[in-house]
């Protein structure tokens, strides 16, 4: 008996269509799989012939052959045990697999007939619509994250008698995503903060343009209660945003919950991690710490302390978005937009900025510790801010900041300018302009002009520098509603950029 079901794998975060071929003829029992598959699909041998044994089937003793095709793509993972055992039971009652026909089916399978939930449906049931499939047969755990693709019908299974169910009677019902979206409670905010009027400021301009920001300060000073709180001005998800970032964790399995993540992610990964780690890969490749804070976050506490490996891996995928991963017979393409937020101290003691406690670091010692974040890793920052001790009378004040809401509105508005002013580019954010976007958005008044070419000359800024400084002076003109970049624009985006407020008497960044 021959039989060919329709079933995926996972090559990045993009899903491929795969054809299960099973061909189940007299012989010598044997049981073979073929099509370059992994290790793990190897496997599927032994426990799809236990699974369907202790669920009270037979197991058919012929020559049973499985041909997963295209045989040019690698075969990853347990997701193909529940196609193959679909059909061999299919070959074992005589039936036939028209009521799965046009059905994606994808599952792991225990040993007693559950079956187990895989990562990557998202991927699969996006792939399974743009195929033009009926719809798409899941473990019963991944049900949600298939039904966040509502053009789609989603199956759910508990066990292999669901499967032998369908085959002969069709699926019974269509599952439906019971999900809806919450109104988000962040347990932080910005109301909390005493004081760091200025960093507070540097953070709102960040969050609006989708600037990378670096933040040094003495130990203990609020870098990282700052940092911590960016998620929470930050605009809602887009719905594509959403997905991608939900296809990311699903292939890392990290998803919790049903549905679709709304929330803009926060990755805090320790200063001990490889770059590997931090930027994907390993054998199969994985998402790094850069692609799961696609669309949001990634904070680098205490940046000296990485790797010079990890944090010049960094480079690219800050200028590109994204991170290839090459292997001798593939390339996989993983998204990293990403906004940076790195906190580091000035000097090895900590307290070079400090003004109640002294720094006791030498000259060379200073040099060195800062020494070990590169040029061109800085040259990528777009703003770079000090923050200071809070004094005692801030820090017993009644008074409270604003509010992250208030914070978030100003940063949404700012955000829908660039979305109208981008809605024909790739991007949606002033800290992805390339050089066409910058001539063409980027226009100074005679004042504006005069400041940036004096301070271009005095201060030694390079041409990326001279980039990086328009665009956050777009972002504050935008946050301000002025449609031209003013003089007190450019001053201010200067201000942040300038490396000369980390070098006091000579000593810090040159």
């Amino acid at each position: 008996m021959f039989t060919i079901l329709k079933s995926g794998s996972v090559s990045g975060i993009d899903g491929n269509v795969i054809d299960v071929e099973v061909d189940i003829s007299k012989g010598m029992p044997a049981f073979s799989i073929v099509g370059l598959p992994d290790n793990a699909v190897k496997e599927s041998k032994e426990r799809v012939r236990t699974a369907i044994i202790n669920s009270g089937h037979l197991f058919p003793q012929n020559r049973i052959t499985i041909n997963l095709a295209p045989a040019g793509i690698r075969k990853e993972g347990a997701g193909f045990d529940l196609p193959i055992a679909t059909a061999i039971i299919a070959s074992i009652y005589s039936m036939e697999t028209d009521k799965v026909d046009g059905f994606m089916i994808v599952g792991e399978l225990a040993l007693n007939g559950e079956i187990k939930p895989v990562t990557g449906v998202l991927s699969l049931a996006i792939t399974a619509k743009e195929c033009g499939l009926k719809g798409i047969i899941v473990p019963e755990e991944n049900g949600g994250e298939a039904a966040a693709i509502t053009e789609i019908n989603v199956v759910t299974v508990k066990n292999l008698d669901d499967i032998f169910y369908i085959l002969k009677e069709g699926p019974k019902e269509f599952y439906h995503s019971e999900s809806r979206a919450e109104e988000k409670k962040y347990i932080v905010d910005f109301s909390e903060v005493r004081g760091h009027e200025q960093a507070k400021r540097a953070i709102e301009i960040a969050a609006a343009g989708g600037h990378n920001i670096l933040m040094v300060g003495s130990p203990g000073s609020g870098k990282t209660m700052l940092a911590r709180r960016i998620p929470t001005i930050l605009p809602e998800l887009e719905r594509e945003e959403s997905i991608e970032t939900t296809k990311i964790f699903s292939v890392s399995n990290l998803m919790q919950g049903n549905g679709l993540i709304n929330e803009r992610p926060f990755r805090s990964p320790h200063s001990s991690c490889s770059h590997i780690a931090l930027v994907g890969g390993g054998n199969p490749p994985k998402p790094g710490e850069v692609s799961l804070a696609h669309n949001g976050v990634l904070f680098l506490d205490e940046l000296p302390e990485f790797s010079r490996n990890a944090l010049e891996v960094l480079r690219q995928p800050m200028e590109d978005g994204d991170v290839s991963i090459s292997r001798a017979t593939h390339t996989i393409r993983y998204p990293a937009n990403f906004m940076l937020v790195a906190s580091m101290n000035p000097c090895p003691c900590g307290y070079l900025f400090d003004k109640k406690k002294p720094c006791v670091c030498s000259t060379q010692a200073v040099q060195r510790y800062q020494q070990k974040i590169s040029g061109p890793l800085l040259d990528r920052i777009d703003i770079s801010i000090v923050v200071n001790s809070v004094s005692f009378d801030d820090l017993r004040s009644r008074s409270t900041g604003e509010t992250s809401a208030v914070i978030r509105e100003r940063v949404e508005k700012a955000r829908a300018v660039q979305r109208e002013r981008f809605k024909d580019s790739p991007f949606f954010t002033n800290s992805k302009m390339q050089a066409s976007e910058i001539d063409r958005f980027c226009r100074l008044d005679e004042a504006a002009e005069l400041l940036l070419k004096n301070a271009m000359e005095k201060l030694g800024i390079s041409t990326r520098g001279y980039s990086r400084i328009l665009k956050v002076a777009r972002t504050i003109a935008d946050i301000d509603g002025k449609e031209q970049i003013e003089c007190a624009h450019i001053a201010e985006a200067i201000q942040y950029y300038n490396r000369s407020m980390f070098n006091p008497e000579g000593r810090g960044f040159a």
